[in-house]
C-alpha cells in the first residue's frame, strides 16, 4: 500500500534552527551526538582484553560488557522515541546526552564488574533516549526533498561508519592511554553538544500523550531474556534448563508486549506503521544487515588481535577503511536515490554485504591482513553504505510528524535487537564450531607440544598457536557463514517486499509537499 502523505504538524518556528543560518550547525551537533552513540557499541572492543585483565571477567562474563550496552539500547528505544513525542525532541535530547555523559564517567571509574554492566546498561539508556530524537529532529529541521535526503545522507554516514570510528579511537585511547578513556572520552564531547544544542536547534512542539511504560517493560525483558538464551547455549548446551528458560520467558514476554500493544491507546509501537509494506520491509534488512555488521567487526577485531596480533593501534587502523567505504557509499547513494528511488541500492548493497561476508569465511591461521581481510572488508563495507540512507529514507518516509519519534525508534530498535540477537547467534555458532576443532586438534597438541606448553594449557585451558589459532579461525569462519546467511535474506528482503511506486519516488524529490 502507499504511504500516507505527511502532516504539516510543526509551526515554522519549530522546524528551523534556533539560529539563523545554523542548519549546517544543527546536522553537525545531531550528528555528533549520534556518532558518540554508534562509536561507543565498537569502542569498547578493542579495550575488552585489558578490561578483562583490570577487572576480572570471565570470558563468558566479558561478552555483557558489549551486550549490556546494545541490549539497553535497543529495548528501550522505543520509549525514548515516543519521550520525544510527547515531551518535546529538544528537551529530551538534551537529557539523553546528559545521561550518556554521567554513564560514561561511572563506566571509566568502575572498580569491579558490576559497576562497569550497570554503567554500560545506564549508557545504553542515555542512548536510546538521545538517538531517536536526533533522527526526529532531522525529520522537524530539514525540509522533504533534496535537502532533507542530504541531511539523512549525513547521518546515514555517521551511523554506518561510526562503528569502525569507535574501533579506531579506541585503540588510540588504549595505547596511547588507559581502557577507562573509552569512557572518559564521551564527557567533554558530550557537554559541548549540551551547550551548542539550545542556540542552533529549537525546540518541538509537545503532543499530549502517556508513556507506555509496561509496553516497554516487556520488550525490554523479553530482548534480554532470548539474548540471554542464545549466549546461555553458546557455552550450556540448548537443553540446558536455563536456557530454555530463557526462551520460555522470552516467548511469554514478547507476546504480552504484543497484547499490550494491540489494545493500548497510545501504544509504545503504533501497530499500524506495520501495514506499510516498505516499512516493515525496511526493518527487516535491517534486522538483519545488523547483525552481520556487529558479528563483522566482532570477530574481525578477535581475529587481527589474537591471530595477526596486532597492537590495539594498528587493530583500529586496520578498521579504518571500512568508515573510509561507508561515508562515501552513503553519499553517492544519497545523490543517486532521488534518481533511481531505494530498492536498486537495498538489493545490491545487501548482494554486497552477502558476497564480503562469504570471502570472509575463507579464514585461517595462515590468512594475512592483506590476503584475506581487506578486499572483503572494503566490498561489505560498500554494501553497507549503500543501505543506510536507502533503509532510512524508506523507513521514515510518509510517517506523521507526531509520529516520526516512534518510527525513528522502531529503525534504531531492528538495529540493536538486529545486532545483540545476531551476535548472540554468531557467538554460538562459533563456539560450536571451535569446540569441534579443539577435538581435532588436541591430539596434535599432546603429540607436538612441549612441556611448557602442556604446563599453560592444564593451567589455562587454552591451545597455544598453530593449534589455538587453528581452532579460533575455525569458529570465526563459521560466524562469518552464518553472516552471509543473514545478509542474504536482507537481499531476498529487498528483492521480494520493497515496492517503491513512482508516487514514492516523486516525494524523494521533493516534488510533492
Amino acid at each position: 500500500m502507499s504511504t500516507p502523505h505527511p502532516r504539516a504538524a510543526y509551526t515554522a518556528s519549530a522546524a528551523t534552527p534556533a539560529h539563523r543560518g545554523g542548519k549546517g550547525i544543527a546536522l553537525l551537533v545531531i550528528a555528533s551526538a549520534q556518532l558518540m552513540v554508534v562509536l561507543d557499541i565498537t569502542i569498547v572492543n578493542i579495550a575488552l582484553p585489558h578490561i578483562q585483565t583490570a577487572l576480572s571477567f570471565s570470558t563468558e562474563n566479558l561478552s555483557w560488557v558489549v551486550s549490556a550496552y546494545t541490549l539497553a539500547f535497543g529495548g528501550l528505544l522505543l520509549l525514548g522515541g515516543r519521550a520525544g513525542d510527547i515531551l518535546g525532541r529538544r528537551r529530551v535530547f538534551l537529557a539523553g546526552v546528559g545521561l550518556f555523559a554521567l554513564a560514561s564517567l561511572l563506566g571509566g571509574l568502575s572498580q569491579n564488574g558490576g559497576q562497569l554492566l550497570a554503567a554500560r546498561a545506564l549508557q545504553g539508556a542515555g542512548a536510546a533516549v538521545a538517538s531517536p530524537t536526533a533522527l526526529a529532529l532531522i525529520s522537524t529541521i530539514f525540509r522533504e526533498g533534496p535537502e532533507r535526503n542530504r541531511a539523512f545522507g549525513a547521518f546515514a554516514a555517521v551511523s554506518g561508519g561510526g562503528g569502525a570510528i569507535g574501533l579506531l579511537a579506541g585503540g588510540m585511547l588504549v595505547q596511547w592511554l588507559d581502557w577507562r578513556w573509552v569512557f572518559f572520552v564521551n564527557v567533554p564531547i558530550a557537554v559541548l553538544i549540551v551547550v551548542a544544542t539550545p542556540r542552533y536547534i529549537r525546540e518541538t512542539a509537545r503532543h499530549p500523550g502517556h508513556f507506555d511504560l509496561i509496553g516497554a517493560v516487556t520488550a525490554t525483558l523479553g530482548m534480554v531474556a532470548l539474548v540471554y538464551g542464545f549466549i546461555r547455549a553458546a557455552h550450556d548446551g540448548w537443553r540446558d534448563p536455563v536456557t530454555l528458560g530463557s526462551f520460555a520467558a522470552a516467548a511469554v514476554l514478547l507476546t504480552v508486549f504484543v497484547l499490550v500493544e494491540r489494545h493500548s491507546r497510545q501504544p509504545i509501537t503504533p501497530l499500524r506503521m506495520f501495514a506499510d509494506r516498505n516499512r516493515v520491509g525496511a526493518y527487516g534488512i535491517m534486522l538483519n544487515l545488523a547483525a552481520a555488521i556487529f558479528g563483522m567487526f566482532f570477530f574481525l577485531t578477535l581475529f587481527v588481535q589474537d591471530v595477526l596480533h596486532f597492537s590495539p593501534l594498528r587493530a583500529g587502523l586496520a578498521f579504518l577503511p571500512v568508515s573510509v567505504i561507508i561515508v562515501l557509499g552513503a553519499q553517492v547513494t544519497s545523490r543517486l536515490v532521488p534518481r533511481f528511488g531505494p530498492k536498486p541500492f537495498m538489493v545490491s548493497g545487501a548482494l554486497c554485504a552477502a558476497a564480503g561476508l562469504a570471502w570472509l569465511t575463507r579464514i585461517d591461521a595462515r590468512s594475512t591482513y592483506t590476503g584475506s581481510v581487506l578486499g572483503p572488508m572494503l566490498v561489505f563495507s560498500l554494501g553497507m553504505g549503500m543501505q543506510f540512507i536507502s533503509i532510512t529514507l524508506t523507513a521514515l518516509s510518509g510517517v506523521r510528524g507526531e509520529e516520526s519519534g516512534a518510527a525513528s525508534g522502531l529503525l534504531n530498535t531492528a538495529q540493536q535487537v538486529g545486532g545483540s540477537l545476531g551476535l548472540a547467534i554468531l557467538v554460538t555458532v562459533f563456539s560450536t564450531a571451535s569446540a569441534g576443532e579443539a577435538h581435532r586438534q588436541l591430539l596434535g597438541f599432546l603429540v607436538r607440544a612441549t612441556p611448557e606448553q602442556k604446563l599453560a594449557f592444564r593451567r589455562t585451558g587454552m591451545m597455544p598457536p598453530p593449534w589455538g589459532d587453528r581452532v579460533l579461525t575455525a569458529g570465526i569462519s563459521a560466524a562469518f557463514v552464518a553472516a552471509a546467511v543473514f545478509a542474504a535474506v536482507a537481499a531476498v528482503i529487498a528483492l521480494l517486499v520493497i515496492r517503491v511506486r513512482p508516487a514514492d519516488l516523486e516525494r524523494f524529490r521533493g516534488g510533492h509537499r
